[in-house]
């Protein structure tokens, strides 16, 4: 498709007609133009996410106070510029996404630590990971981590990073886990680089071609 990556070179993002059959009962497809209405629908059940974000404000075009969230979000998405895998039940309802895309166009938590010492450069940044609230606990955030690597190694692979934090000796409520935990990323293959916050660390790893 065509859009530039962290390094400038194409990033062939697979598009709408790819899905594949995650961890039952659950499907991923890519968030785009045909799965916009159910990605906008998981966003109202759940009022906004996290304020009213719409999973927009890691985007690079974001500006806040003067960008709305859910229009800017709807344009990226068909554009192109956004992606995601998303999690569908039985029903045909979205019930979670992993976001992810080129670190030059995702922005990162914790950014003045990351920048102290920057890590190897990614091709590929995940950046948020989201469950409805009514569906935690059901292996929904596992399904659509492996649902976005599934689509990285089909765009080509690469090096994929994150930052996310560990809940190990600590109660930490899944509403502040933006992306998930530390501990799941561990059981997909991905290790820790350097701590940046309290309990966040950058994670990484290379996803091979598919």
């Amino acid at each position: 498709m065509g859009e530039k990556g962290s390094k400038g070179e194409d990033l062939d993002v697979p598009g709408e007609e790819w899905d594949q059959k995650a961890r039952a009962p659950y499907t991923i497809r890519p968030l785009g133009a045909s799965t916009w209405d159910a990605f906008a629908e998981l966003v109202q059940r759940n009022n906004g996410i996290y304020g009213g974000c719409w999973c927009v404000v890691n985007h690079s075009e974001y500006q806040r106070g003067v960008s709305d969230p859910r229009t800017l979000k709807e344009q990226l998405v068909r554009a192109s510029r956004a992606h995601a895998a998303l999690v569908f039940d039985e029903h045909g309802l979205a019930q979670g996404w992993c976001q992810y895309g080129s670190p030059d166009d995702l922005k990162i938590k914790h950014t003045r630590a990351y920048q102290q010492e920057l890590p190897p450069r990614a091709r590929w940044r995940i950046a948020c990971i989201f469950v409805d609230k009514r569906h935690r606990g059901q292996g929904i955030a596992r399904a659509a981590l492996e649902g976005a690597l599934a689509l990285i190694s089909a765009a080509g692979g690469g090096l994929v990073e994150a930052i996310s934090e560990t809940v190990t000796g600590r109660e930490a409520q899944g509403r502040f886990l933006f992306s998930a935990t530390v501990e799941l990323f561990e059981q997909y293959g991905f290790k820790r680089g350097r701590q940046v916050g309290t309990h966040a660390w950058i994670v990484s790893r290379e996803v091979g071609i598919n």
